[in-house]
């Protein structure tokens, strides 16, 4: 795309996410994903209920009389959102792609990020590690975000998440609330989500297009598979055809399912032909009352 069709789309989307982000996603936020660490506040005498190792023994035996120390909860936090780029993602049957769709969610939680004053970075995945956007701050940098999901050609066309799990694991020191976007159709990541889970707050987020469920009845069709390339074509009438997708999508889906609830991550659902509004704010009020 032109560089003026590029900046009517950012704008677009900047628009559409800075509004959720303010009247449907802030506030919830700000409860749902609360900052992990204390920081030291003050210190003041002791009072009657304090628990003793709060004591500061320094200044209590300077001045003679018990102090304690005081902390606060550090509110600022580290966002990252660990992005699927791979090939499959620019699949899309409805008014647009999973790659547009995913967009639009990290826009949204992005924006509600530096809402809360919290820094965001991004990591961009294929089969291999495509970018890393350090965390930080500000519009400008939601903007380049943004813009590099919108125009970013990866290298590869493949998927393989554990390379974006390990770079999360490994460049990011700091724990953090982490959003794994991807369309998880693939396996074998159940080890570098366990270990990135021990690090950092992990909600995993699926993408799909609804015509991925199941395959369509339409007859001999010619496929296209976007991370290898091949072109093959597929008796989509037919039973075995038919039972042997059905039982690879099961795979990936309960893939998926097993790895988040044996890690104890949350997990969000999205359907491209639907708003991601609910879905959002469903996992946002339940990690509320955690």
């Amino acid at each position: 795309m032109d560089s003026s069709e590029l900046l009517s789309k950012i704008r677009k989307i900047e628009i559409k996410a800075r509004g959720m982000s303010k009247q449907l996603f802030s506030g919830h936020y700000s409860s749902a994903f609360k900052g992990r660490g204390m920081t030291f506040s003050e210190v003041r005498e002791y009072n009657f209920g304090d628990e003793t190792r709060t004591i500061d023994w320094n200044v209590t035996a300077r001045f003679n009389e018990p102090f304690v120390k005081t902390f606060e909860e550090e509110r600022e936090q580290t966002v990252m959102l660990v992005i699927d780029v791979s090939a499959s993602e620019s699949f899309g049957t409805t008014h647009q792609t999973k790659r547009e769709y995913i967009t639009e969610v990290a826009a949204v939680l992005a924006f509600s990020a530096i809402t809360n004053n919290d820094k965001v970075g991004v990591i961009f995945c294929s089969d291999q590690v495509e970018k890393f956007i350090p965390p930080r701050k500000g519009k400008n940098h939601i903007l380049r975000i943004i813009r590099d999901l919108l125009e970013f050609k990866p290298l590869s066309k493949g998927t393989d998440l554990n390379v974006g799990l390990v770079q999360l694991t490994h460049a990011v020191k700091k724990r953090s609330t982490t959003f794994l976007i991807s369309d998880f159709i693939t396996t074998g990541y159940f080890n570098s989500l366990k270990m990135a889970k021990s690090k950092h707050d992990l909600i995993a987020i699926k993408c799909f297009d609804p015509l991925e469920i199941e395959l369509p009845k339409i007859g001999l069709a010619k496929l296209f598979n976007p991370e290898t390339g091949q072109r093959s074509w597929v008796n989509t009438n037919s039973k075995n055809t038919r039972k042997s997708y059905a039982n690879w999508w099961k795979k990936m889906t309960s893939e998926f399912d097993d790895c988040c609830k044996k890690t104890g991550i949350d997990q969000v659902i999205l359907n491209t032909n639907e708003s991601y509004t609910i879905p959002l704010m469903r996992v946002f009020k339940r990690r509320e009352g955690k």
